[in-house]
């Protein structure tokens, strides 16, 4: 559980919290657009527990053991996937890019990380207005799409602590 008081008020309880509509909608939108920038940048972290490893080798077809060994390595914070350089920075070794359309996917999307599953109703994205205005400048899915009612963004933040 958050160390927030589940009672509390957050700022996405307000009536239009991002300042950015003229409703009274409360909330916050988003909408995948398949840039695939959660999924790549400056160098980070995708943890993963055990059981998310097994079924990302069963998607794969391989042996949990190689999962591990050709997937994944050892961080200061835990097992992580692997990134890729490229040209847009470090992509996890996951992510698929259709050239043509600019579009991104997963190659393992339906096993994701609960990480992945879980963005940007991350703690870290949601414990102010301005962290939330912050993500969203490398999120175009962000303030925009589908509308989140507030019960919504917390179940999925508690889901994950990032």
């Amino acid at each position: 559980m958050s160390p927030r008081d589940q009672e509390q008020h957050e700022w996405f309880d307000q009536p239009d919290p991002t300042g950015k509509t003229d409703t009274k909608e409360v909330g916050l939108r988003f909408t995948c657009t398949q840039c695939g920038n959660c999924c790549t940048g400056p160098t980070g972290y995708v943890l993963f527990t055990d059981k998310e490893a097994g079924a990302m080798a069963k998607s794969l077809g391989v042996p949990k053991a190689t999962f591990y060994e050709q997937y994944t390595r050892d961080t200061i914070v835990g097992r992580s996937l692997n990134e890729n350089k490229t040209g847009y920075g470090y992509d996890c070794v996951f992510l698929t890019r259709d050239e043509k359309t600019g579009k991104t996917g997963c190659s393992v999307y339906k096993s994701r990380p609960e990480q992945c599953r879980t963005w940007p109703f991350w703690d870290s994205n949601l414990y102010t207005k301005r962290d939330w205005a912050e993500a969203s400048k490398g999120c175009p899915g962000m303030d925009s799409g589908q509308l989140h009612p507030p019960k919504h963004i917390r179940l999925t933040r508690e889901r994950v602590e990032i």
